[in-house]
């Protein structure tokens, strides 16, 4: 697919985002590569592959479930707060 001047200002408008005239070509020219490498995937034959294929034997490793030591990051936080209470900000009322 070849990104053009139209498709480019209705991905501008869709992503609130304004590309400087100047990068627009070179910003074309990025996607349609892009746009080109995707396309290679697509060639790809995944029809015979299982939906639960994996490159992993074994499926996914996890890693052992055990508490950590208990740290004083929130403290060092909280700190550095104007006002907190109970390991919370206070911070002023906006809802009445």
């Amino acid at each position: 697919m070849q990104i053009n001047n139209t498709v480019l200002s209705k991905l501008e408008k869709l992503s609130h985002l304004r590309i400087d005239d100047s990068k627009k070509e070179e910003v074309m020219e990025q996607l349609t590569e892009i746009l080109g490498y995707i396309d290679n995937l697509n060639e790809l034959d995944t029809d015979t592959l299982d939906t639960s294929f994996s490159t992993l034997e074994g499926g996914t490793p996890l890693r052992e479930d055990k508490p950590r030591e208990p740290t004083s990051i929130e403290q060092d936080i909280l700190s550095h707060a104007p006002q907190s209470q109970n390991d919370f900000f206070i911070v002023p009322a906006i809802i009445e």
